[in-house]
């Protein structure tokens, strides 16, 4: 019988606990404080820190009763080691190294960027080796070659100023649109008209893009936005909220399928695995579909479920460590919000 393992997600301002046994999702819950950061306009990380330390009993003893096991039960425990709030992360590991001491079982203090993509195991199956993965969330946007997730992962790039997720919340904020921005700028998006206003599209042109070919930046973008309501607002005239959500919303998930498909054509991919946060957005998903029907390759992404920070994908890469044999993390280890994106776990 293959492990259960048990995964804690304590990034920001979601308690994530899950149960897997190889690839199957035994229990997945999770509790958020993003209404107690609503009213602030962003994350608090005091705030979040207290919310995990007040949810992680109850989010556990749930989980474990949901999936009909006790904690005696579990073979291993997986926690999200980084990248994340220290404040946040701490509260998580903690918890994890208390039951792993107690219950003697091994601990794999994981990479909780690169659950993001691991947890498509548990739709899709096995991520076939040298897919290529893009990382799209309110902190991060990346490619990376996924050569071995439990072993061997390389960086190819990543945004050089404001992620993707970060730049549709700024936005949000510029056209005064409730906290988190991202979701509604999406909505409004697909009722805008996507030819409307051309905003540019960052490291994609001549040199720019031979010097940045899997590189992302949206800082520029995001100004233009913001230079353009300026201009309407010093006319004194109405913004088509619509149609600058749509314009600025097709600029973004232009150059990150396009340069997520080019480093699939240069690494001859068998696969392209898409997993954060913003992969919820619509037209991200529009595009990448479209994707895989022209360059045919498989386009694999969660469902909604599992966009957002959850506990089962940091129990889903705990698996794929567990079943490769790559030793669990030193009973010491320190959370690290700064983990490299080439690192799945904290090893000895």
């Amino acid at each position: 019988m293959e492990p259960l393992i048990l995964g804690i997600e304590s990034t920001c301002d979601e308690t994530g606990v899950a149960l897997v046994r190889g690839r199957t999702l035994l229990a997945d819950v999770t509790a958020t404080s993003m209404e107690e950061h609503a009213r602030y306009g962003g994350i608090i990380p005091e705030i979040a820190s207290r919310a995990h330390l007040e949810a992680i009993e109850p989010t556990l003893n749930e989980a474990l009763e949901r999936a009909g096991v006790s904690l005696a039960d579990v073979d291993a425990i997986a926690v999200a080691a980084g990248p994340g709030l220290i404040g946040s992360l701490t509260v998580g590991v903690c918890a994890a190294k208390a039951l792993a001491l107690a219950l003697d079982k091994p601990l794999y203090g994981v990479n909780h960027v690169l659950g993001h993509l691991a947890v498509d195991e548990l739709v899709d199956g096995e991520i076939p080796p040298g897919s290529i993965g893009l990382i799209v969330s309110g902190g991060h946007t990346n490619l990376l070659h996924l050569k071995d997730m439990a072993r061997d992962v390389v960086e190819l790039g990543g945004t050089l100023d404001d992620a993707a997720g970060e730049a549709f919340d700024k936005v949000g904020r510029l056209l005064g649109l409730p906290y988190p921005g991202g979701p509604h700028v999406d909505r409004l998006a697909r009722e805008g008209d996507k030819q409307a206003i051309r905003f540019p599209r960052g490291l994609s042109t001549g040199k720019h893009v031979a010097a940045h070919p899997y590189d992302f930046s949206f800082s520029g973008l995001k100004t233009a936005v913001a230079r353009h309501i300026e201009a309407l607002e010093a006319k004194g005239q109405e913004l088509p909220v619509q149609d600058i959500c749509a314009g600025f919303s097709e600029a973004v998930n232009e150059v990150l399928v396009d340069k997520a498909f080019a480093a699939v054509k240069a690494f001859d991919a068998p696969a392209l695995i898409v997993g954060g946060g913003f992969s919820a957005n619509s037209r991200l998903r529009e595009l990448l579909k479209a994707g895989q029907e022209k360059y045919g390759v498989e386009v694999r992404f969660p469902p909604l479920k599992y966009c957002t920070d959850n506990g089962a994908q940091i129990a889903a890469l705990g698996s794929i460590l567990a079943r490769a044999g790559v030793e669990p993390s030193p009973a010491d280890f320190a959370p690290d919000s700064s983990l490299p994106l080439s690192q799945a776990s904290l090893l000895p």
